[in-house]
């Protein structure tokens, strides 16, 4: 349980320790579940909300200004533009007693565990209350960290987390204004709760709720008044809860169970209580339950007494849901010193928290990287992409190409606002070709790839294409830059990055590119479009590799081809079968763990799966593959390669809806 309201007792600081944590002031920079959540909450659709800024109002990639608050053990300092301050990044976390979602979020064991465990050694997080009982809930969260911490043997993260018994209203400073402007409605943002009524109460009877995890069950409560019916608890069907939501108790048999046997039942819906003394919980299925799907909403609530004296004594009770917009409860400083969203926490655990921490640390590693020496070529500066023609560019090309064996794309994707909010809310593929020579074996080729994330604005990425230096010549090129045309617009930022990796002047450097596949329908047929091919090597050739960028998509009855294990064989003279396989497809967290690769953390939809080669919110890297051994070099002989894809070790074969495969292939040519 959370701990109870009482009135604020500022007299806890009981040492004077300074915190002090510096960094640089820099410019400003710039699954369909969120609308119907919104609704919900009685607002309009995000696509058609307009973002509002109070004047002089802080909004994310501005700095964020110097504060002080007072924690248990003395003061958090945050002092911008200080030395030593380098990699420090904070994340500022705003209690309440009164979200049944932060609830979750604070007695889950595992989801302190992940906190101790997983935060990165560059986070520091301030607690605060937004409730009148901050004095007191700032020493349930500090004995609940050490709790913690002690357990998994983590004392030394206790040094990073900073908790203050001063509530939100009265630290004095930018942190509440902040929160209350950047609030957030929908899923676990806002005041989930539900409201019970029934004849001769004087008011009604409002409670907080956690709804069932959001990709489990895909029912979802409508804007009505229901009736409630007690059911006992749920573990076996009850035919009275018909057309109604069931009332059910916590316990004696699995989440998944009841919401079952409620289902079997025709109820409209369940509502588990916890029983006296407990916490709210994480509604979830466990392994093989959540491969059968049920579409009843759910969620847990606490018991009240009311609600209970009324239907045990047969008294009709009549339950709604609704959600009160709130303070946001988490914004972010990132390592350069900026304010940062951090996005939604799709569930109640601290893993998002450290996702949003460790793309902070990805982040700080890629601006040093871009101020590595190379010559820029700029294509896209915040250029706004949408529609069939997405963004175009006449792009001179630097006239001493051949003194370069290093190509670099750095590929930002924003979005029209300031916000998250302003971004468009689904995933999507985003291509870039080139033309050079309109006559010429290379126009249109797929210079790169990335996925658009669900509704966040941070995305940026470095990708080598090195092997496809060939496919640029001196002079004008264009470049075409798209995604699916009916897509919200993005603002897209393009620098091509030249440079010399071996300075040495002893590396090879590619001179050929022969294009090989592409992809199609992932079908029965799908293998049949792909005969093979034959090639000399050239005399001058020293290194051939494979080269090859190749996503699924869609879904098919078995999930073909972004949730299912696809395989993909590029077969050298009929001996050596090179293979690429996307074994995380379909895994619970496949994206989240490559957050630290660039991820885009904390999207506003399914963006933990891991699927068919890519993920939301990332680039596609390409798979490059020497394949110089297996190849007769002599350039007298003629070579064959042949390519097929596989599900489950065998062609495809779905019933309906069949996915498909993009892909570009190449074979390049170095000396």
């Amino acid at each position: 349980m959370l701990p109870p309201s009482s009135p604020v007792l500022y007299f806890l600081l009981v040492a004077s320790v300074h915190v002090t944590f510096a960094a640089k002031q820099i410019p400003k920079r710039r699954h369909k579940l969120i609308d119907d959540e919104v609704r919900r909450a009685g607002l309009e659709p995000r696509d058609n909300l307009v973002e509002q800024r109070s004047s002089g109002g802080l909004e994310p990639g501005e700095p964020a200004a110097a504060f002080t608050v007072p924690t248990l053990s003395g003061e958090f300092v945050y002092q911008p533009g200080e030395q030593g301050s380098a990699g420090v990044s904070v994340v500022i976390h705003a209690f309440t007693n009164k979200s049944a979602f932060i609830e979750c979020l604070w007695s889950s064991s595992a989801s302190l565990a992940s906190l101790v465990e997983e935060l990165p050694a560059s986070a520091q997080v301030l607690f605060l209350s937004l409730d009148d009982s901050a004095a007191k809930d700032a020493l349930w969260m500090r004995e609940r960290l050490h709790e913690a911490a002690t357990k998994h043997g983590q004392k030394e993260v206790l040094s990073r987390l900073h908790v203050s018994p001063v509530p939100v209203f009265a630290v004095g400073n930018w942190i509440a204004s902040v929160l209350y402007s950047w609030a957030c409605t929908g899923h676990n943002c806002g005041l989930a709760q539900a409201v019970f009524t029934s004849q001769g109460w004087d008011i009604p009877v409002i409670v907080k709720r956690l709804d069932a995890r959001y990709d489990w069950l895909t029912g979802r409560w409508a804007r009505t008044r229901y009736e409630l019916r007690d059911a006992g608890d749920g573990c076996e069907p009850s035919p009275s809860v018909e057309g109604a939501v069931a009332w059910l108790s916590e316990g004696n048999c699995s989440f998944f169970t009841k919401v079952q046997n409620m289902a079997k039942s025709s109820a409209s819906g369940v509502l588990v209580y916890a029983l006296a003394g407990n916490a709210i919980q994480d509604m979830n299925c466990v392994d093989a339950e959540c491969l059968t799907p049920l579409e009843l909403p759910a969620a847990m609530v606490h018991i009240h007494p009311a609600v209970t004296r009324a239907l045990r004594s047969s008294v009709a009770v009549n339950v709604s849901f609704q959600t009160t917009p709130s303070p946001n409860f988490f914004i972010g400083i990132d390592q350069q010193g900026a304010l940062a969203e951090m996005g939604w926490f799709l569930y109640p655990s601290f893993n998002f928290l450290n996702w949003q921490a460790q793309w902070f640390d990805f982040s700080t590693a890629l601006q040093l990287k871009l101020e590595s020496p190379a010559t820029v070529v700029p294509v896209f500066a915040n250029v706004q992409m949408q529609g069939d023609k997405g963004a175009i560019a006449d792009v001179n090309i630097p006239p001493d190409l051949s003194t370069f064996d290093t190509l670099m794309l750095d590929v930002s994707l924003s979005c029209p606002g300031s916000r998250d909010a302003s971004c468009p809310q689904w995933d999507h593929t985003v291509q870039l070709f080139v033309c050079c020579d309109h006559l010429g074996p290379y126009c249109h080729v797929e210079l790169g790839r990335w996925i658009t994330a669900f509704r966040r604005r941070i995305g940026r990425w470095q990708t080598d294409v090195s092997p496809l230096l060939p496919v640029l010549d001196a002079g004008v090129c264009r470049f075409t830059m798209k995604t699916a045309p009916w897509a919200m617009p993005w603002m897209v930022s393009l620098n091509l990055r030249f440079s010399v990796a071996n300075r040495t002047g002893e590396k090879l450097r590619p001179f050929r590119v022969m294009s090989l596949y592409d992809g199609g329908t992932f079908d029965k047929t799908y293998n049949q479009h792909y005969p093979p091919i034959k090639f000399p090597v050239p005399a001058s050739a020293e290194k051939v590799e494979l080269y090859a960028v190749i996503t699924g998509h869609g879904s098919d009855d078995n999930g073909c081809g972004e949730f299912c294990v696809t395989s993909h064989h590029f077969l050298v003279n009929g001996v050596h079968n090179n293979t690429r396989s996307f074994d995380s497809a379909g895994s619970a967290l496949g994206c989240a763990e490559r957050v630290k690769e660039g991820g885009v953390p904390n999207e506003h939809g399914t963006w933990l799966y891991g699927r068919g080669g890519w993920c939301d919110g990332l680039q596609v890297d390409p798979w490059r593959l020497d394949v110089t051994a297996q190849l007769d070099v002599s350039g007298q002989a003629s070579n064959t390669v042949r390519y097929f894809g596989l599900f489950n070790g065998k062609d495809p074969n779905p019933t309906q809806q069949p996915g498909y495969i993009v892909m570009s292939s190449f074979l390049i040519f170095y000396k």
